[in-house]
C-alpha cells in the first residue's frame, strides 16, 4: 500500500493562508478555551454543552492524566468535542524539517549537557539549512554556548550571548577546552548595547529563548541585515507588555487579543516528571482549590481570589494549618473553628480531577495558538525580506516547543552592464 506524501513544512503564501484558518477557528470558539477552570466553579460553555461538560466532570484524575498531552484522542466525547478536535488536528499539521546527517561529536561535546537538551540541540542544529552557508554564527541567550560549538565545530566564526557571567566564564573555559574559537559576551540583549552586537555577516540562533528575548532577537536581526536567522520560539507569556503586542499587519488586524493567561496556554503541556514531582504538583493544586472553596466562604463572593506562589515548605504544613496561614496572608477572616478540614480537603481533590478533565477542551487549542503565535512571527520577518519555513525540528515527546523557524534574506543578483 502506498505510504502518504509527508507533510511539508509551511512557507510562502502557506503561513499567511494558515495564520488566517487558525485566527478565524481560534475566534470562533473563544468562549470554549480562554475561561480557566481553575478559576470557575462554572465556566461560561456549560449550559450549552451540558452533556460534555457532565461527562468531564464524571471522570478520574488518572482518566485526565492520561489523556492530558493528547486531548484529541479522546474520541468517545460528547460533542462538539470530537470536531473541534478534529479541526484543531488539521489546522495544526507542521511537516518536519528536512535534517542533514548529524556528524558524530566527541563524547566531550555533550558534557555537562543533560541529555534531552542535547539531543534537541543535536535535532536543531541538523535542521539548520540554507542556500548560503553561514560563516559566523552568534548565539543568542547562549548559556554555556552548547548550541554554537556545535555549529562552529566545522570552522565557522562563533559569538555566544549570555547575560549571566557565571555561565559567559564557564561557556569561555568550555570552548578553549574543546578548541572552538568562541568570543562569549557577557550582554543582557534586552539592555543597552544589544544592537551593537549584531551585523550582517551574523547568523544568529535561539533555542527557546523565552518570550521577549526572541522577539528582540527577530527586530534586531531585521534591523541589522542578517542574512539567516533560526529561532525556536518559547514562553510567550514572558513578556513585559501587559497583553500580546502583535508583530505582524495580519495579526494587528485580528479580532484576537490575548492575555497573559491566555498566551500561557501553550506552554500548559506538562513535561516528563518523577512521581515525588507529580505528587506534590497534585498536592499544591489539590490543597489551592480546597482554599478557593473556603475563601469563596469567608468572603461571601463567589469568585476567584488570585493566591502568589508559595515555597514547597507550605505544603509540610498540615492541610489546616496552610489554610489558616493562607487565609492570613491574603487577609481574611480566620476560619470558623466548626470548619470540617477533612471533607474540605477531599473537596479539593475532587475539584482537582474536574479541573484537570474540564481543562482538556482547552488543550484542544493548546497547539493552535501556539502555532497562530509562531506564524505571527513568520509573517513578520516575511515583511522584513526574508524568506521564512516553518516546520518541526524534532518530535513532541523530545520537547513540546518543537516549532523551528528558519528565515533567509534572498540573495541578490548584481549584474555588470558592459
Amino acid at each position: 500500500m502506498n505510504q502518504p506524501d509527508p507533510i511539508p513544512p509551511l512557507s510562502g503564501d502557506a503561513l499567511l493562508q494558515r495564520f488566517q484558518a487558525l485566527d478565524a477557528f481560534l475566534c470562533a470558539h473563544q468562549a470554549l478555551w480562554k475561561p480557566r477552570p481553575f478559576s470557575h466553579h462554572v465556566l461560561p460553555w456549560e449550559q450549552q454543552h451540558a452533556e460534555l461538560a457532565n461527562w468531564l466532570r464524571a471522570r478520574s484524575l488518572e482518566q485526565a492524566e492520561a489523556s492530558h498531552n493528547q486531548p484529541a484522542t479522546l474520541h468517545d466525547a460528547p460533542a462538539p468535542f470530537p470536531s473541534l478536535a478534529a479541526q484543531a488536528r488539521a489546522l495544526s499539521e507542521v511537516g518536519e524539517l528536512p535534517q542533514r546527517a548529524g556528524k558524530d561529536l566527541p563524547a566531550h561535546f555533550s558534557v555537562d549537557v543533560p541529555g534531552r537538551k542535547w539531543q534537541q540541540i543535536r535535532a536543531f542544529a541538523d535542521s539548520l539549512q540554507f542556500a548560503r552557508a553561514p560563516h559566523h554564527w552568534l548565539d543568542w541567550c547562549a548559556g554555556k554556548g552548547h548550541l554554537g560549538r556545535v555549529l562552529a565545530q566545522d570552522g565557522q566564526a562563533l559569538t555566544c550571548l549570555e547575560h549571566d557571567r557565571a555561565l559567559v566564564d564557564s561557556g569561555r573555559q568550555l570552548s578553549q577546552r574543546l578548541r572552538i574559537p568562541a568570543r562569549h559576551i557577557e550582554q543582557d540583549v534586552l539592555g543597552a548595547g544589544a544592537a551593537e552586537q549584531l551585523s550582517p555577516e551574523h547568523s544568529p540562533v535561539a533555542l527557546h529563548a523565552c518570550g521577549d528575548l526572541h522577539v528582540q532577537l527577530m527586530r534586531l536581526a531585521s534591523a541589522s541585515g542578517c542574512a539567516h536567522l533560526a529561532i525556536a520560539p518559547c514562553c510567550y507569556n514572558r513578556t513585559r507588555a501587559s497583553s500580546y503586542q502583535p508583530l505582524s499587519a495580519a495579526a494587528g488586524s485580528t479580532r484576537l487579543e490575548l492575555s497573559l493567561e491566555d498566551l500561557a496556554l501553550p506552554m500548559s503541556e506538562t513535561v516528563t516528571a518523577g512521581n515525588r514531582v507529580r505528587r506534590q504538583r497534585d498536592q499544591s493544586m489539590a490543597w489551592r482549590l480546597a482554599f478557593d472553596l473556603l475563601q469563596r466562604q469567608l468572603r461571601g463572593v463567589d469568585d476567584y481570589l488570585p493566591t502568589p506562589s508559595l515555597p514547597p515548605a507550605w505544603l509540610k504544613k498540615d492541610f489546616a494549618r496552610y489554610c489558616r496561614d493562607l487565609a492570613s496572608l491574603k487577609a481574611l477572616p480566620a476560619p470558623p473553628a466548626s470548619q470540617d478540614w477533612t471533607a474540605l480537603q477531599a473537596a479539593g481533590w475532587q475539584r482537582l480531577a474536574e479541573v484537570r478533565n474540564l481543562e482538556l477542551l482547552r488543550g484542544l487549542f493548546r497547539r493552535p495558538l501556539e502555532l497562530w503565535l509562531v506564524l505571527d512571527r513568520a509573517l513578520y520577518l516575511g515583511e522584513r525580506g526574508f524568506a521564512v519555513r516553518l516546520g518541526q525540528f524534532c518530535p513532541a515527546q523530545l520537547t513540546p516547543r518543537n516549532l523551528l523557524l528558519l528565515a533567509e534574506r534572498p540573495q541578490v543578483a548584481h549584474t555588470i552592464c558592459g
